[in-house]
C-alpha cells in the first residue's frame, strides 16, 4: 500500500523548495539497480532521517527543524541492494493526518512529535530521535512505527538527537534538555539493555540549545553556547517585547514541576506539535560562550567551565584525551558557526572546521582553524568515538544563492597530513551526510567504505553512493527510484546490531 500526503504548494521558503521540499509518497522498492559492486561484507541497513512535512506548512513560519520526520533506509546484503523504503514516523498527529490508528505506548518519554533528527540502532532496536524534550520512537527493521518509548520506564521528559556510543562498552551517553525544565540539563548513560542506568542533573545559567556534545574516554564535554530559549515570536535575534522577554527569561531559568511536564506530554498527543510562531531559540550575543568538562563518573559539582570565543557548534567531529608533560588536555574537533539564527548572517557560509584544545592545568582553551571551507555534518569512524582519530568526513557547500547554500562535495579530513581532500559527484549532484563503515571489526581506520545519499537535480532522484575510504574512488552506486530530500543524520546498522 502506498501512503500519500495531502498536497503541498510552491513556496518562497528555501526549505520547502528544491531537494528540501517534502516527498509526497511512501515508497517500497525491491532489488534495486546497482552500478559497480557492493562489498560482500556489508550486511545491514543504511538509515537516514529528516524533515518531511505533511500538508501545507505556513512558509512564513516553517523551519526545517520543526518538520515531520521521515526515515529512509536501504537493506544491503550478499552484494545486493534488497530494498529501499521511506516512512513517516507515526506520532499521534501524523497518524491522525494519515487517517490511521495511533500507535500506543508510554506517555512520559517526552513530547509527542514525529522525530526528525537522527535514527540509530541500539539494544537490538531501531530508534528515531530528536532533542528538546521529544520522546524516542521505536521502528521495526522495515521502518514501520512500533510506537513511542521511555526506554523501559527509565527515561523521563525526552532524549537527545546525538547520543554517543562508547566503543568499549556499547553504552549510549547523552546530554538532554527540555523547554519545560528551565536551565536543567541531564547527562545519562543507557546500557546495552536499553535502560538508563546513570543520570546526572546539571544546572546552567539559562536554557540553551544543546544540540550535541562530546565524549572522551574520561570526560563529557557540554557546549553552553549563546543560543537561548525564545518563546516570543518568529526566528530572530531580537528577543521581543519587555513582557515577552520576562516570560522567556522565567521559562529559561525555572523548571516546571514534573506533574505539569507529564500533563504537557499527554496533551501533545492530542493537540499535535506546539506552535511557537517560529523557531523557539535565538542567537544571544550578549551571553558568554563556554564548554563544561564533566568527569564521566563525576557529579554536577565536579564540572569545570572554560570560556571560548562566541560561536555555535551543532556538531563536533570527535574528541579525545591527550596527556603530556605540561598536563592533561582535551582535544575537540568541531564545526564552528560564527553565529546562527541571526537575520543578517548566512549560517552555511560561516561554518568552519576548528580544533579546540582544553588545557585542564592552565584553565584555558586554545582555538585554531583546521579548514576554512563552508562545511557541516562531520562524521568519524564510530569505533573511535572518544579516541584519537586520523580521518573525518564532512559535507562541503557552495556559496549561498537565493538564501540557501547547496552541498557540492564530501570532504575527507586527514588530521596527520592536515590536507582535506574533496570528492565531487558531478554537476547538479548534491551529497548529504556520509558515514564510514569498516570492512571488518578490526580493520584499519581507512579500510572500508564511506556511504551517503547523493541527489541528482537533473533526474530529480537520489542514489546511495559508496566510496572506497582509502582511494575515495566510487565503489558502487545504488539507484533509488525516488528522491531522498536533504535531511539530517543517519547511521549504518549492521544486522544483529
Amino acid at each position: 500500500m502506498t501512503t500519500t500526503a495531502p498536497p503541498t504548494t510552491e513556496t518562497e521558503n528555501p526549505y520547502l523548495r528544491g531537494n528540501w521540499a517534502p516527498v509526497r509518497h511512501e515508497v517500497t522498492a525491491n532489488d534495486l539497480e546497482v552500478t559497480g559492486s557492493i562489498p560482500e561484507h556489508l550486511d545491514g541497513r543504511y538509515l537516514r532521517i529528516g524533515p518531511n512535512p505533511l500538508g501545507d506548512p505556513d512558509p512564513q513560519r516553517y523551519h526545517q527543524f520543526l518538520g515531520t520526520g521521515m526515515v529512509h533506509g536501504l537493506r544491503l546484503r550478499d552484494g545486493r541492494a534488497q530494498w529501499y523504503r521511506n516512512r513517516w514516523v507515526r506520532s499521534a498527529d501524523v497518524s491522525r493526518k494519515l487517517g490511521e490508528h495511533r500507535p500506543g505506548g508510554p506517555h512520559d518519554g517526552g513530547f509527542d512529535f514525529a522525530a526528525n533528527t537522527n535514527v540509530i540502532g541500539h539494544a537490538g532496536r531501531t530508534w528515531a530521535i530528536t532533542e528538546a524534550g521529544v520522546r524516542p520512537y521505536e521502528l521495526t527493521d522495515e521502518l514501520e512505527t512500533v510506537g513511542p518509548s521511555n526506554f523501559c520506564g527509565t527515561l523521563f521528559a525526552g532524549y537527545t538527537a546525538h547520543p554517543k556510543r562508547d566503543p568499549a562498552t556499547g553504552e549510549l551517553h547523552a546530554v538532554s534538555y527540555n523547554p519545560m525544565r528551565g536551565s536543567l540539563v541531564q547527562y545519562t548513560v543507557t546500557g546495552v539493555d536499553g535502560r538508563v542506568r546513570h543520570t546526572v542533573d546539571i544546572k546552567l545559567g539559562e536554557q540553551t540549545m544543546l544540540h550535541d556534545f562530546s565524549l572522551t574516554e574520561k570526560y563529557v564535554v557540554i557546549y553552553d553556547l549563546p543560543v537561548v530559549l525564545n518563546l516570543t515570536g518568529p526566528l530572530s535575534s531580537r528577543p521581543g517585547t519587555a513582557v515577552a522577554r520576562w516570560l522567556t527569561r522565567f521559562a529559561a531559568r525555572h523548571a516546571a514541576p514534573d506533574f505539569m511536564i507529564r500533563s504537557a506530554m499527554r496533551a501533545s498527543e492530542r493537540g499535535g506539535p506546539p506552535q511557537f510562531g517560529g523557531f523557539p531559540y535565538r542567537w544571544a550575543p550578549e551571553r558568554p560562550a563556554r564548554v563544561g568538562v564533566l568527569p564521566r563518573a563525576g557529579t554536577a559539582a565536579d564540572i569545570r567551565w572554560f570560556e571560548v570565543q562566541p560561536c555555535y557548534v551543532f556538531h563536533p567531529l570527535n574528541a579525545f584525551d591527550e596527556a603530556g608533560p605540561d598536563g592533561e588536555k582535551i582535544v575537540l574537533d568541531v564545526v564552528r558557526h560564527k553565529s546562527v539564527f541571526a537575520d543578517e548572517v548566512d549560517m552555511a557560509e560561516s561554518r568552519t572546521l576548528d580544533r579546540w584544545t582544553v588545557d585542564l592545568a592552565a584553565g584555558a582553551v586554545h582555538e585554531e582553524r583546521l579548514d576554512d571551507r563552508p562545511q557541516e555534518f562531520p562524521r568519524v569512524d564510530e569505533r573511535l568515538v572518544g579516541r584519537r582519530h586520523r580521518y573525518g568526513y564532512a559535507v562541503g557547500y557552495t556559496p549561498a544563492t537565493h538564501g540557501i547554500t547547496a552541498p557540492n562535495a564530501i570532504l575527507r579530513h586527514d588530521m596527520v597530513t592536515g590536507t582535506p581532500q574533496p570528492v565531487g559527484f558531478g554537476p547538479g549532484r548534491e551529497p548529504g551526510e556520509f558515514v564510514f563503515v569498516p570492512s571488518a571489526p578490526d580493520a584499519a581506520e581507512d579500510d572500508g567504505v564511506a556511504m551517503g545519499f547523493v541527489y541528482d537535480r537533473a533526474a530529480d532522484r537520489s542514489d546511495l553512493v559508496l566510496l572506497d575510504a582509502q582511494t575515495l574512488e566510487m565503489v558502487a552506486t545504488v539507484h533509488i527510484p525516488a528522491r531522498v530530500p536533504h535531511g539530517f543524520h543517519g547511521n549504518w546498522v549492521s544486522t544483529g546490531g
